[in-house]
């Protein structure tokens, strides 16, 4: 089970480190900080700088500290987070399956995280801390965590206004 577990972290937790460095960075052909400013705004999540910022900064740290297996039930609820908001803005109104823009694919990166948040295999920063496993409660604690960090971050960005855009130079 120990080398399934760091399987798992290791392959989640480093695509997410890419698909956060996507969003921070550009990297790997991402929109960077700009084009995903622009997707929060069209997604209601305001203030759009703020929440571009917040979610790739979450999916780099979460997916680095996930692979390495550090505070792994903490890691894991920033991944679920960020996938039940992506569900709740953006794929949740397309059904279920991934061909047509919908949520399959995020719902199993949530399965994944929370199943690693059980127990990081090894080696791991946790288990150099004494912590070898922190069972059903680590899952547990991704889980509602992670959907509580979501409903937040979703009403906040509710309640915003979005920025003022000025207007044209008339020249």
């Amino acid at each position: 089970m120990s080398l399934a577990s760091t399987l798992l972290r290791l392959t989640v937790g480093g695509f997410f480190v890419g698909h956060g460095l996507q969003k921070l960075t550009g990297a790997f052909d991402g929109p960077g900080l700009a084009g995903t400013e622009q997707m929060m705004a069209g997604t209601g999540m305001h203030p759009a700088a703020r929440n571009a910022r917040l979610v790739a900064v979450t999916e780099t740290a979460g997916g680095a500290a996930l692979a390495l297996g550090a505070a792994t039930p903490l890691a894991a609820a920033g991944i679920v987070g960020t996938m039940v908001t992506a569900i709740r803005k953006v794929h949740a109104a397309k059904g279920p399956w991934n061909t047509e823009g919908g949520y399959e694919y995020n719902a199993v990166l949530i399965a994944a995280a929370a199943a690693v948040a059980a127990g990081p295999g090894g080696p791991s920063i946790d288990q150099v801390f004494g912590r070898r496993s922190w069972g059903a409660g680590g899952t547990v604690f991704a889980l509602v965590a992670g959907v509580i960090a979501s409903f937040v971050a979703v009403e906040l960005g509710r309640r915003a206004t979005p920025a003022e855009t000025p207007a044209p130079d008339a020249d």
